[in-house]
């Protein structure tokens, strides 16, 4: 057995036996679970919007590089700028010399996996520029200086109790559990990182091919802010997020989208 792997069984017995993280999961799970049912009972015909959704990605996949080159044209069309990177090393590198060049010092950032998976924060901060997570569960896991553990939700394994503590460690307001009083706290503290940012950096759920549009789905308002607060946005974009056109994202009787997504609350569990 090789060390790495060593390691990693270790690390998976310290988790089966922390009593904290079961805590967290089993609430935020059982959450989870139940908003789902709920929605998919809400859509008049969830089984076939899957279908459509599956549908719509096998079709755009198969002209993926016509269609990249099609949106890359059109939001240059639009007055926009347009980076291939071949790896994350390329991408990191391209917005930190742009941030450079722009003379930005602050860049908030709305939640990216994208952005998460080529270490751009990283790469900021070595540059010497201060970047500010603004989605909450990234907020929170950037105060642990920790890293997402979900997709969705990346603070799932802490626990309200937790959250309270870093709260109090890094903005020394009062313990509390109570869930909005943290919540407000949050709010209050990123608003003034909205108005002190010279950069937003966003990820993006689907680029519209004919429309050299992005379309970003968010639940807590902090997307919209990170886009059009600050005087320059970025946004990181995997080749694999993409629709031929706006009617791709349409929406049926229920006022759901077409591909059947309906996002959660973040909150604190």
């Amino acid at each position: 057995m090789t060390a790495q792997t060593l390691a990693f069984y270790e690390r998976v017995d310290g988790a089966l036996h922390d009593a904290s993280l079961k805590t967290a999961l089993d609430r935020a799970t059982a959450r989870f679970i139940g908003n789902r049912a709920n929605a998919m009972t809400a859509l008049s015909d969830g089984d076939g919007l899957r279908d459509q959704a599956r549908a719509i990605r096998a079709r755009t996949l198969g002209k993926l590089d016509q269609l990249l080159v099609q949106l890359a044209e059109n939001v240059e069309a639009r007055g926009g700028n347009v980076c291939w990177a071949s790896d994350g090393e390329t991408a990191c590198r391209y917005i930190a010399d742009l941030a450079r060049d722009r003379g930005v010092k602050r860049i908030v950032k709305s939640k990216s996996m994208a952005s998460e998976e080529i270490h751009l924060n990283a790469a900021l901060e070595a540059a010497t520029i201060e970047v500010v997570e603004t989605d909450l569960g990234e907020y929170i896991i950037q105060l642990a200086d920790e890293t997402p553990s979900h997709i969705i939700a990346p603070s799932i394994h802490k626990t309200r109790e937790q959250v309270s503590e870093l709260f109090n460690q890094h903005l020394g307001v009062p313990l509390t559990d109570d869930i909005p009083t943290m919540t407000a706290t949050a709010r209050r503290a990123l608003r003034q990182e909205f108005l002190r940012a010279d950069m937003g950096i966003s990820g993006v759920n689907f680029g519209v091919a004919d429309e050299g549009a992005i379309v970003i789905v968010e639940n807590e308002g902090n997307a919209r802010l990170t886009t059009s607060v600050p005087r320059i946005h970025v946004a990181v974009m995997g080749i694999e997020r993409i629709v031929e056109r706006a009617e791709d994202l349409g929406r049926d009787a229920t006022g759901a989208g077409a591909l059947g997504y309906r996002p959660e609350a973040q909150c604190l569990h």
